[in-house]
């Protein structure tokens, strides 16, 4: 029996660990939040009791974390995860993008340790259902040992041994969802301001080309109710899109559309709050097509 290490027990990562519950090994938990860990340890796992302990204890250990600096910390700092043991295999399930994933593995892969970045898609309810897509950067041959972890919390494609492959696909694929709901928005409010019904307008893009993420669950689950309680914090999304922005300077891509994306974000956080939900974009169309609030 393997034990399994998990570190950070937040709307994405509980689920997530309470999924790795199920493949019978032993697992240990931790996180800032004691409510967390309690929960988690309600349903059978064990409190690590410190990040150190966590790496001292474990074969495995999974991390889901919100920032780069936090996961860093939390895996090469005095108190993290090798600072009393080494785990053999460390699978980072964050967005923290590709140059992070590429400092760990430089770090680690000479101590004998098989680094894996491993971003997840698809929200809260993937996590908990055990379906959202994980997208997996690391050595073949540690990957087919950690596989049907990874099946136990989702969808895992392989997507090279190149350190930082699966958050460049991560951060491909935020892209395009933020852009989608860009544009959605976008096209939401030239139809509304025209007189078009929202909800007769969601109705024909979802059976015809316009249809994509946005159209197809966010807006039915949050925008046209006005709750805008998807489930994705906005600051979240503005990190990511900052990683996305970062990388693709660095590698000389120009993606015009992912500063426009920032730039709805920054302005839904100076519109909404620290806690707006990235659907709240909307609002900001909105409020620049000069539409009333309740309009969508």
């Amino acid at each position: 029996m393997t034990t399994i290490g998990f570190l950070g027990l937040g709307r994405m990562g509980a689920p997530m660990a309470a999924n790795l519950l199920k493949t019978g090994h032993t697992l240990l938990v931790h996180d800032l939040s004691d409510e967390a860990i309690a929960a988690l340890v309600a349903k059978g796992a064990q409190a690590a009791g410190s990040t150190a302990a966590l790496g001292e204890r474990c074969d495995i250990v999974f991390t889901s974390l919100p920032t780069p600096a936090i996961v860093r910390d939390a895996v090469l700092g005095p108190d993290g995860i090798f600072s009393r043991g080494k785990p053999s295999i460390f699978c980072d399930l964050s967005t923290s993008g590709p140059q992070l994933a590429q400092d760990l593995s430089a770090a680690l892969t000479p101590q004998g340790v098989a680094c894996f970045d491993a971003p997840v898609s698809g929200g809260i309810k993937g996590a908990v259902d055990g379906t959202i897509s994980i997208m997996v950067g690391g050595p073949e041959e540690e990957y087919q040992l950690l596989r049907p972890l990874l099946e136990a919390i989702g969808k895992p494609t392989h997507m090279g041994e190149t350190p930082g492959s699966g958050q460049t696909m991560k951060l491909v694929n935020n892209l395009l969802g933020a852009v989608a709901i860009g544009v959605t928005a976008e096209g939401m409010a030239f139809g509304i301001k025209a007189g078009l019904d929202p909800a007769r307008m969601i109705d024909v893009l979802n059976q015809s080309t316009g249809i994509n993420s946005a159209t197809r669950d966010k807006w039915p689950r949050s925008v046209l109710p006005r709750t805008f309680d998807f489930g994705f914090a906005a600051a979240l999304s503005l990190k990511d899109t900052k990683l996305l922005m970062d990388e693709a300077a660095a590698a000389g891509v120009p993606l015009p559309l992912g500063r426009i994306v920032q730039d709805y974000l920054e302005r839904t956080l100076e519109r909404e709050g620290p806690d707006a939900d990235f659907t709240a974009i909307a609002k900001v169309v909105e409020e620049a097509a000069g539409l009333d609030p309740d309009c969508g």
